[in-house]
């Protein structure tokens, strides 16, 4: 049928072509073979649109079934082959950008399931710095984690690139050791939970959605150096072991949106940058805060809504994940955050 199209569009191409050339008087000869040359080309040009077209379906496929056979082969108890499945994702990924936020939330899931390392046991602030002995079958798949959390920073857009794409990243109950995430571009960050052992690098990156650490630990230093945090952060009950770097030569972490302080304030270097128009979901005591924080301590008692259903995680559940005591960030402004669009109910 397809054919037939491109036989009937050359015809008329080649009589429209005969037609024009008739009226202007063009010689006979001419007019054949200028219409026959026309008339030629448009069945060429659909025959050039059906092999591209048909080389664009069977790449389709091929890269469905690499999908398909690189996550069966997660599965397998071979580590090796498992590193190999994790770098044919990567590589699809980038390929094909259909897949990229498909193989960001498998690798995700592969961090999301449960493991544990003597050295967070006793080197939780540095895992490296910890030389006992360790089963192989734990060192091995430590491995293949810190493959996984490679790729997902070497998948996501980098901050110098011309265009950006922003993923969303899905780690909530991870189990994550020098997680960093320096200079990437991120949509939605969602940690709840998370356990995170070691320095984190959340240096020069970008969120430009909500970043959730509800319930989280921090159990080595966490670097937020120059990172635009701009749909907001939730420290909602979490823990940090030891200091968090706001800001130094790298930069000043801004933050917009919104603001759920942790209860203690952990030890901080520097200041963050609040933008105008954040509003904070608890007093942010202890916190090292500049630019719109005019409200930050006026008349909390007016203004907080506690929330008192409990969560399963430990942490006060809030709606979306960010509490709704709300504080804001302006004297005189009260508005209600609205995030029922982000997808983050529980």
């Amino acid at each position: 049928m397809k054919w037939l199209l491109a036989v009937v569009m050359a015809a008329l191409v080649t009589a429209g072509t005969s037609v024009l050339l008739w009226w202007f008087k063009a010689p006979p000869v001419e007019i054949v073979k200028t219409a026959g040359v026309a008339g030629g080309a448009i069945v060429a040009l659909y025959a050039l649109w059906l092999n591209d077209r048909k080389h664009f379906l069977e790449s389709e496929k091929t890269a469905d079934e690499r999908f398909a056979r690189s996550v069966e082969l997660l599965g397998n108890e071979a580590d090796q082959v498992r590193v190999g499945a994790m770098h044919a994702l990567a590589a699809l990924a980038n390929s094909t950008p259909r897949y990229r936020q498909t193989v960001i939330d498998v690798l995700c899931a592969y961090l999301r399931r449960p493991f544990e390392h003597p050295s967070h046991l006793a080197e939780p602030a540095d895992p490296d710095q910890d030389f006992g002995d360790v089963p192989q079958a734990v060192r091995l798949e430590h491995q293949v984690r810190l493959t996984a959390q490679r790729l997902i920073k070497d998948t996501l857009s980098w901050r110098k690139t011309r265009k950006h794409y922003h993923l969303n990243l899905d780690l909530t109950g991870a189990t994550l050791e020098y997680f960093s995430l320096d200079g990437r571009h991120v949509n939605r960050f969602v940690a709840r939970r998370a356990q995170f052992y070691g320095i984190t690098n959340l240096r020069n990156v970008h969120v430009q959605s909500v970043t959730l650490f509800s319930g989280g630990t921090f159990h080595g230093r966490l670097q937020m150096e120059n990172g635009r945090f701009e749909g907001g952060i939730s420290f909602q009950e979490v823990t940090f072991a030891h200091e968090v770097e706001l800001s130094g030569d790298f930069g000043t972490a801004q933050l917009g949106r919104f603001f759920h302080p942790s209860p203690k304030a952990p030890e901080q270097r520097g200041e963050m940058k609040v933008l105008e128009g954040t509003e904070f979901r608890e007093p942010a005591t202890g916190w090292h805060l500049t630019g719109s924080t005019e409200a930050t301590g006026l008349g909390l008692g007016d203004h907080v809504e506690q929330d008192a259903r409990g969560g399963a995680d430990g942490a006060a559940r809030d709606h979306d994940g960010l509490g709704n005591g709300k504080v804001p960030a302006q004297a005189d402004e009260a508005r209600a955050v609205r995030l029922d669009d982000e997808g983050l109910r529980d």
